[in-house]
């Protein structure tokens, strides 16, 4: 049993070693690739680009992104570029600065599940859930499904019927947050003692953010809309998206 034990410690030791050197070494790439001041800023933060540390992005959307690039941007697709191992370092680098637990390395532990069988239809839809041409524009950017996309919303659990119901779909966890005199729309994470955490749904993608308790003021309703999110859709689109989700929302 003590034998048993010892290699279960060391198997789990040497895993655990193995993460580390993989962020070390994205840590170093990430510097010289992305983290210039007109890109992402030293640990993602600070430059021209957006801020990509404590955003709540998972895994999945980082090597997708990373992979793909965002159309419309100066976000290039770095994965005709970088070698697989450099690209899998700069995802997990920033796997760590969002506080993703478990991160994959070379595709073991900690990955996303294996995807379900879909229909072509269903298949089509995924890939419209996910796709990368529609910039922050996508599903994903707001809502987790089978291990891909950002959880800024609740998990779905009731799919709208068609795509003029899923246009009008309700938000009523979405208020009206003032913080410092600025109101903007924003998703209540969690309002503790310690502090507020919410997403500001402002942008694409929202922001997470954490104040002082006193420092935010919210009052039900809000101007945001679904609609005007998933506006890249045509309504054939979405009716397509909505079928890959009937398929894997259980």
């Amino acid at each position: 049993m003590r034998a048993a034990l010892l290699v279960v410690l060391l198997a789990a030791a040497a895993w655990a070693q193995n993460v580390e050197d993989v962020v070390k070494r994205g840590e170093q790439l990430f510097a010289t690739t992305c983290g210039s001041g007109y890109c992402h800023g030293g640990r993602g933060v600070g430059g021209g680009a957006p801020r990509l540390a404590a955003r709540g992005f998972d895994q999945a959307f980082i090597a997708t992104t990373v992979r793909g690039g965002v159309a419309g941007t100066n976000m290039a697709a770095f994965g005709g570029s970088l070698p697989g191992a450099d690209l899998a370092a700069i995802v997990a680098y920033v796997a760590r600065l969002n506080n993703v637990q478990n991160i994959a390395v070379g595709g073991g532990r900690g990955g996303p599940p294996a995807a379900p069988k879909l229909s072509a239809e269903a298949a089509r839809g995924q890939a419209l859930f996910t796709d990368a041409v529609r910039g922050f524009g996508r599903c994903s950017t707001c809502h987790e499904v089978g291990g891909f996309g950002i959880p800024v919303a609740a998990p779905m659990h009731d799919i709208p019927a068609n795509a003029a119901a899923l246009k009008a779909l309700a938000t009523p966890r979405v208020l009206t947050a003032t913080i410092g005199g600025q109101a903007m729309p924003a998703l209540i994470v969690a309002s503790k003692s310690a502090g507020v955490t919410l997403y500001d749904l402002t942008v694409a993608p929202p922001v997470l953010r954490t104040e002082e308790p006193g420092a935010v003021q919210t009052r039900e309703g809000s101007a945001w809309r679904h609609s005007t999110v998933i506006g890249r859709y045509s309504d054939a689109e979405l009716g397509t998206v909505l079928a890959y989700l009937r398929a894997v929302v259980q």
